[in-house]
């Protein structure tokens, strides 16, 4: 069994076209970078959140031991709501099906 490469990202349910897409900030496009599959985004790779860090790694980071490098993908959309620009930031990632 292989390892999932694909992530899935749940659009707001008030998103209408047309509407920008970032991830981690650099502007992605529709039919390279992602699907649009109903309500939601698939990405052809893989994103995840570092996710919360144990007291042990906050404690290695206080004293300057260590830091955090694991990966920390943002999925930003960018749409308008009553004629007004609206962002929702740091989408829920899930893997595709």
């Amino acid at each position: 069994r292989g390892v999932a490469t694909r992530t899935r990202v749940d659009l707001p349910a008030d998103v209408t076209e047309p509407f920008d897409v970032f991830v981690n900030g650099v502007l992605q496009r529709e039919g390279v970078d992602f699907e649009r599959r109903g309500g939601a985004l698939v990405f052809s790779r893989r994103l995840s959140r570092e996710g919360r860090l144990g007291a042990m790694r906050w404690l290695s980071m206080l004293l300057g031991i260590a830091g955090t490098y694991r990966q920390n993908d943002s999925v930003d959309v960018v749409y308008e709501r009553a004629g007004r620009r609206v962002v929702a930031t740091g989408l829920p990632l899930s893997l595709a099906d």
